[in-house]
């Protein structure tokens, strides 16, 4: 059986660059981004103009959607027209990191754990809550997922990425709750790649498994078989 042909928006940036390193050998990868990436299939293009990416999606099966232009519908659309049959969204924490402004995540994100106690869980179902506009433009994205998904029947899977850092560890004390370890992203990716096409429409956190995180895990475990790797408090000093 051929492999599975996955296309990449944004494979330059950081998420991207990780994502590529482990998918090699496994899928067949190209690239929509807009430089050229080195040993790389690569359409260069603006996400934004819909004519010009259309070409990068002719015999596409999944899309990786990790380009960080935010509140367009091009990739969804180009995705449509071309009969893909999976686009993997890059949504974000910031969906609902507003939530933060209040205890007990104030504390938890602060470091202050004597004074979070205990806490509620979110999970893909907790109202929503932007941080700023470009939280409040991940939301979006995922309200053309789910348009996208029931309109067309798309499969469509949001992912709500925390931090994830070039140096690969939490560098703040908020990092302690939201860190994400690039191994552990990039698995995850993986799965909605390999999901079921029987899953049409679902939102899961993409977190390590921080003791003080308090975004859903289970969701992504019961569903995927998400196992995270990494932890955050492994790099306490």
């Amino acid at each position: 059986m051929a492999p599975r042909r996955v296309l990449v928006t944004g494979m330059s940036g950081l998420i991207g660059g990780a994502l590529r390193r482990h998918l090699e050998g496994t899928y067949e990868l190209s690239a929509l981004n807009r430089r050229s990436i080195p040993g790389v299939k690569c359409h260069a293009a603006d996400i934004a103009d819909l004519d010009a990416i259309a070409p990068a999606f002719a015999g596409v099966d999944t899309v990786v959607h990790l380009a960080a232009r935010t509140g367009s519908s091009d990739v969804f659309e180009a995705a449509r027209r071309a009969g893909v049959s999976r686009v993997v969204y890059a949504s974000s924490g910031a969906t609902v990191s507003a939530w933060e402004r209040d205890p007990p995540y104030s504390a938890l994100v602060a470091g202050r754990y004597d004074e979070a106690g205990t806490w509620k869980t979110m999970t893909h179902e907790t109202p929503l809550r932007a941080a700023g506009l470009y939280g409040a433009s991940k939301i979006w994205g995922e309200a053309i997922a789910r348009h996208y998904a029931d309109a067309y029947g798309l499969s469509a899977i949001c992912v709500r990425i925390g931090r994830v850092r070039a140096e690969d560890r939490p560098t703040s004390a908020r990092e302690f709750s939201v860190f994400c370890s690039q191994r552990d992203v990039v698995r995850m990716l993986e799965l909605c790649i390999a999901a079921p096409a029987a899953l049409k429409f679902d939102t899961f956190y993409a977190v390590s498994d921080n003791r003080w995180g308090y975004r859903d895990l289970e969701h992504a475990r019961t569903v995927l078989g998400f196992e995270p790797r990494d932890r955050a408090e492994d790099y306490r000093r």
